[in-house]
């Protein structure tokens, strides 16, 4: 079974009809492989081409690497190039449990997949064309027990970060996001929020915030909503300000969701298809 925070700390969609959480534990995509520029994100990141190898370029390497699979750990910057070929992606929250048994796993900033290991996760799926949500589901499940390792203690959140985050996670996206009014929120001082967060959640809290907004926006662009709704949903000023900013981060545009359609799958806490 997947896990996740405790249940006070539940994402809501924005709108009711949305088929998936805008912070899932794990999050899943599958489709045409994409090129993306060097960019950074919070979440844990598992690519795996169907066939074939992609290349991976990450910080401290001089020049790229063919592999058939990669886990990037959170918050390195890299580039991928899987064009040509199938793909599946997963993204893995840092601060839930699955996310602190795969950072125990590595020794690295990113651990590399051969053809061999490759196919070992993916034996039990069948083509892309005839992925279902629930063998995904499953998938999820048994590949995170497959590269999990054992972390060497659990990772507490401050009680005050708790609130803030339950505040940051509601069903609308909070309009008043400055240091002071979320000082506020969460009973603490501005310096001493900035420290008891980044202390707590193991990432500054303005990262954070664009993660969790970029989050919202690309729920509601995978549920059909346009990007200037998705931006509205996620508190950008409008699409294009969301695209910039999803370039920056993701490497690519919000279009390459649009172009997966619904083929998104989401797991929460318990295990169950969102």
């Amino acid at each position: 079974m997947l896990l996740a925070r405790p249940p006070e700390l539940a994402p809501q969609a924005p709108w009711p009809d949305m088929p998936l959480v805008v912070w899932p534990t794990a999050l899943a995509m599958w489709g045409p492989g994409d090129a993306t520029t060097k960019h950074a994100h919070h979440a844990m990141h598992l690519v795996l081409r169907r066939q074939g190898h992609l290349s991976v370029r990450a910080q401290g390497m001089k020049t790229a690497v063919q592999a058939a699979g990669v886990l990037v750990g959170p918050d390195v910057p890299h580039a991928l190039d899987a064009r040509g070929g199938e793909v599946l992606i997963l993204f893995v929250e840092p601060e839930s449990d699955d996310g602190a048994r795969l950072q125990a796993a590595l020794d690295g900033p990113l651990r590399l997949f051969d053809g061999a290991r490759r196919d070992a996760l993916l034996a039990d799926l069948p083509p892309s064309g005839a992925l279902a949500h629930e063998a995904v589901g499953g998938w999820m499940e048994a590949t995170l027990a497959s590269l999990s390792g054992t972390p060497a203690a659990p990772q507490r959140l401050h009680p005050r970060v708790r609130k803030l985050l339950r505040h940051l996670r509601a069903a609308a996206a909070p309009e008043d996001t400055s240091l002071e009014a979320l000082a506020q929120v969460a009973g603490l001082s501005p310096s001493r929020l900035m420290h008891t967060f980044t202390e707590s959640v193991g990432v500054p809290l303005r990262p954070y915030l664009l993660w969790l907004r970029l989050q919202r926006a690309a729920g509601a662009i995978a549920a059909g909503r346009t990007l200037g709704e998705a931006a509205h949903a996620a508190g950008f000023s409008d699409a294009a300000h969301l695209t910039r900013t999803f370039r920056r981060m993701f490497g690519t545009t919000p279009s390459s969701l649009q172009r997966r359609g619904p083929r998104v799958q989401a797991r929460g806490r318990d295990g169950a298809p969102r």
